[in-house]
């Protein structure tokens, strides 16, 4: 039986996903700020291999990092309302290079769109009045 992985090409699909996504992080200094790293290959490698994982590939990620905990993973950071569609949209622009079908891209969204709102863990600061 084949899985949702397999159908949309396995570890080089999600890749090219992930990498264009990468390429949006690197542009946006809102996102960039979350990523301590100079290099931002190491998270590059991390996500694909959890999205493979997820999507029913190999198990490497959790092989080489044990459970996702992805709350506490990003807890470090100020994930607000304004990062999650800053990130959505640098991963929107990978997932519509991916050249899936109508019903993979709408499944894949579905889970970048849950995932997106879980991880939001700080209100939007409120904006201060001028005066």
């Amino acid at each position: 039986m084949s899985t949702f992985y397999d159908d949309i090409g396995g570890y080089e699909t999600i890749h090219r996903i992930v990498s264009t996504f990468y390429e949006g992080v690197a542009e946006d200094d809102l996102l960039r700020e979350m990523y301590p790293e100079e290099d931002l290959g190491p998270a590059e490698e991390r996500f694909t291999l959890f999205l493979c994982q997820y999507w029913g590939g190999p198990t490497t990620y959790s092989e080489r990092r044990g459970h996702p905990r992805l709350r506490m993973r990003h807890a470090p950071f100020s994930v607000t309302p304004t990062a999650k569609e800053h990130w959505l949209r640098a991963f929107r622009t990978g997932l519509d290079a991916a050249g899936l079908t109508p019903e993979q891209h709408a499944q894949f969204w579905d889970y970048i769109l849950h995932a997106a709102q879980f991880m939001v863990n700080t209100p939007e600061e409120p904006a201060l009045a001028e005066g």
